[in-house]
């Protein structure tokens, strides 16, 4: 069922646990996600970036997402992930997402207010949840890039001026992880989650998190996070598969014996995601 991203995030802030969010660009991939929610008997957030958005067509990706959510009992939140514009929200507003994320962490910290206020107002005003992001993420998102070197930290007391100036529905904090693929160990600081969760008393969202080991996982989630990003460890379920199964068959050329595999392939790993954060059982 289609429901609000609000929706599931109070429950999860509420029960202590989180709820994957994962990037789809294809059918394929979106099936994969379902599959995965209705056997783990999970809440959801399917995710589209603007990147998504510009490789398949808003038409095309609103269709496929909302015929899905609608044809299942697990509820499902249909998400705009690192919206960076105005018009990108509105246009999702219009197309049946019912969540969106206005992405206002490169400026600086007034003008990520206005433009997320902005975003709220009129995202409230048709029923649609809105995420937002207060401090930078090294690495890669689709065309997001941000150097390593200009990544920063959440600030406590900004992230509390900042809900309380925009009402945003939950908050993206940064804490020590990237986009993409880790070239070292990543280490989250668990204090300044612990912090920031306490005062703000709120859903929190962990950006990210493909290739960050287990244990820094559940530490967050114990913490306080609700909303976990994976978007990097389903490229890698799908696209290793593909190799794979070109490899060993260099004469095969019917697509549903090379992508359906991989479909399968990324279920699983987004059974093994749920599983770890706590979401199985909670639909």
């Amino acid at each position: 069922m289609l429901v609000t991203g609000k929706e599931i995030l109070d429950h999860a802030h509420k029960n202590k646990y989180a709820v994957g969010a994962f990037n789809v660009v294809n059918m394929e991939m979106l099936q994969a996600v379902i599959a995965a929610a209705e056997e783990e008997n999970a809440p959801v957030f399917i995710q589209t970036t603007e990147g998504a958005l510009s490789y398949a067509g808003m038409g095309y990706l609103s269709k496929m997402i909302r015929y899905a959510a609608k044809n299942t009992k697990v509820p499902v939140a249909f998400h705009l992930d690192h919206g960076t514009k105005f018009e990108t929200a509105m246009q999702c507003l219009r197309n049946g997402w019912t969540s969106v994320m206005i992405d206002g962490s490169h400026y600086p910290l007034e003008e990520n207010i206005k433009l997320t206020r902005a975003v709220v107002d009129a995202a409230h005003a048709c029923g649609v949840s809105v995420e937002a992001e207060l401090g930078r993420l090294g690495g890669i998102e689709d065309n997001i890039t941000v150097d390593e070197k200009d990544a920063m930290f959440t600030n406590p007391a900004e992230a509390r001026q900042f809900v309380d100036e925009t009402e945003v529905d939950y908050l993206a904090i940064a804490i020590g992880t990237a986009h993409g693929k880790y070239k070292g160990v990543p280490k989250l600081d668990h204090d300044r989650l612990d912090v920031i969760k306490k005062d703000l008393n709120m859903p929190i969202v962990l950006h990210g998190a493909s290739g960050v080991g287990e244990d820094e996982i559940t530490k967050a989630i114990s913490l306080g996070i609700n909303k976990i990003n994976i978007d990097t460890d389903l490229r890698v379920a799908y696209t290793d598969k593909v190799r794979e199964i070109l490899g060993n068959d260099s004469e095969i050329f019917d697509l549903r014996k090379i992508i359906g595999p991989a479909r399968i392939n990324v279920q699983a790993k987004v059974q093994e995601k749920m599983r770890l954060f706590g979401a199985s059982g909670k639909a």
